[in-house]
Order: structure tokens, then C-alpha cells, then sequence
């Protein structure tokens, strides 16, 4: 069975963010609470990892040509990327906020905007100081959003969609222990931990 979109993006991230100079400049970031780097770094991380896996990405710093108008930012999204095709219009294959503010309503703003695009994949990239914050962003998260659409709402939901926290306090441990990863479950709204 074909990994998901999802797990090939997964894999392919903890590559590439493992590289000498990214690698420090994530760390560096994080460690002081420099969190406008961080975004910066975590942004060429995410368009490295869409191009590992054959997506063309547009995001600051990363103008794409491939849309009749050229954006690095398409519908005030952080990152959206696109599978290669003839179709001078086409649907995004991935879209990601990277949300370097500590406020949830902040983050669930941006999970709001992912869960409003049609994609196959979805990921709100966030922070955390301390890892003992992140199960109550995650409830916040699936109170004041996901419970909003309702079953019917998540139901018809295609694609996936992940929640990825970074958090200093499990620097030690990076990427692995740094980056959390929770999924989507449509069934039962609540955010799984991969």
C-alpha cells in the first residue's frame, strides 16, 4: 500500500530539516525564542520538502511562476503548493500556515484557513515553549474550530490534515522529540499524536 501524501511529507521534512545549516538555524531560532527566524528557517524547510516530493511551493522568499500570476503567497496562505500539470489553473495539492504567534486564537485562525482550502494535504506548523502547553493548545484547537464544522463538516473533509508543533523544551531531541505531529481524525474530531 501507497504511503499518504501526509507520510511521505513527514518523512521527507525530518530529512531535510536534519541538515547541517537548517538544522542550527531551527535550534538557534527556537532557543531564543527568536520566533520570526524560526519561521524563516521553518519556511525553507516546508518548500524544501514540497520539492523533495515533487511539488512546486510558493511561500516568502520562494515567488512561484507556475499559476497565469506569479505570487509567493497565494490566497494569504504561508505556503501552497502544486503538483506539476498542463492545466494553466490548478488546485493546490498542499497548504500550510507556519503561525509564529503564542496566542491559540492566533493558531486556530490558521487551522481555519487550511480547513477552508480544498487540498489533499493540510498542516498548521506552530510553537510552543514548553511541551506541557501543547495538549491544551490541541484541545482549544478541536473545541473552538474542529467542533465548529460539526460531524457533517468533517465528514467532508478530503485529504488530511496535520497539526505540527515545534516546542524548545524537547530541543535535545531534534527534529524527532522537537516537531510533534498530530492528524485529523474526521470521525471523531479530535487531533491523533503520530
Amino acid at each position: 500500500m501507497q504511503d499518504s501524501l501526509a507520510d511521505r511529507f513527514r518523512a521527507a521534512f525530518f530529512l531535510i530539516v536534519q541538515a547541517e545549516g537548517l538544522a542550527s538555524e531551527l535550534k538557534h531560532a527556537a532557543a531564543a525564542a527568536n520566533l520570526g527566524a524560526w519561521t524563516r528557517a521553518l519556511t525553507d524547510a516546508v518548500v524544501a520538502t514540497c520539492e523533495a516530493l515533487g511539488l512546486s511551493a510558493s511561500a516568502i522568499g520562494h515567488k512561484l511562476e507556475l499559476l497565469p500570476i506569479h505570487r509567493s503567497e497565494y490566497l494569504a496562505l504561508d505556503v501552497v503548493a502544486f503538483r506539476a500539470g498542463e492545466k494553466r489553473w490548478r488546485f493546490p495539492e498542499a497548504v500550510m500556515e507556519l503561525e509564529n504567534s503564542a496566542r491559540e486564537d492566533q493558531i486556530a485562525y490558521s487551522l481555519w484557513k487550511v480547513l477552508s482550502v480544498r487540498a489533499e494535504l493540510r498542516i498548521v506548523f506552530c510553537y510552543r515553549r514548553n511541551s506541557e502547553e501543547i495538549p491544551a493548545l490541541v484541545r482549544h484547537l478541536r473545541e473552538e474550530v474542529i467542533e465548529a464544522m460539526g460531524l457533517a463538516g468533517r465528514v467532508k473533509l478530503e485529504g488530511e490534515t496535520l497539526l505540527v508543533v515545534g516546542s524548545r523544551s524537547e530541543s535535545g531531541t531534534f527534529p524527532f522529540g522537537y516537531f510533534g505531529w498530530w492528524a485529523l481524525d474526521t470521525n471523531t474530531g479530535r487531533f491523533e499524536r503520530l
